[in-house]
């Protein structure tokens, strides 16, 4: 598949065969690798070797993260419109000037420069470090509408 390369050498020793193979395989579900991982201890005992994972973000996901976020923020803006305008006996119309003011990002879109080697981190603090995180303010204007009175609504 696409998200995996195998590579295999043989070679011979003495009067028998050996086979080593390398297989990397990009997931997208944490998950799915822990259980791959597990079968294979489970299935190949010692014979094989699980390096750590190294975790980093596509550009895809971080352009998903950024959209998410910022949608968050609008929903966010209009929900605090709307309890204002409900302290003053109003209702929120439509939206009239939605503007994304700041986008913030921090956390593991880069490769954090540690003092310490990374193969030495524990996998919680390398998810930790992986962890991508973000924030944005928007700037939003939206119609007030005055609340009709029961006699207008009935004439």
């Amino acid at each position: 598949e696409e998200n995996m390369t195998v590579t295999e050498d043989f070679s011979r020793v003495e009067d028998t065969y050996q086979m080593e193979a390398e297989v990397c395989i990009i997931f997208s579900d944490f998950g799915k690798m822990q259980n791959v991982c597990n079968l294979l201890i489970e299935k190949l005992g010692t014979s094989v070797t699980i390096s750590p994972p190294h975790f980093y973000h596509t550009p895809e996901a971080v352009d998903t993260l950024r959209r998410q976020v910022c949608v968050a923020a609008v929903g966010n803006t209009r929900r605090k419109a709307q309890e204002v305008c409900r302290l003053f006996g109003q209702s929120l119309g439509k939206p009239l000037l939605i503007r994304e003011e700041e986008t913030k990002e921090w956390g593991g879109l880069t490769d954090n420069h540690l003092s310490h080697s990374p193969d030495a981190l524990t996998l919680q603090e390398r998810i930790q470090n992986a962890t991508a995180y973000a924030s944005c303010r928007v700037f939003a204007v939206f119609e007030i509408k005055g609340k009709e009175n029961r006699r207008n609504k009935l004439l």
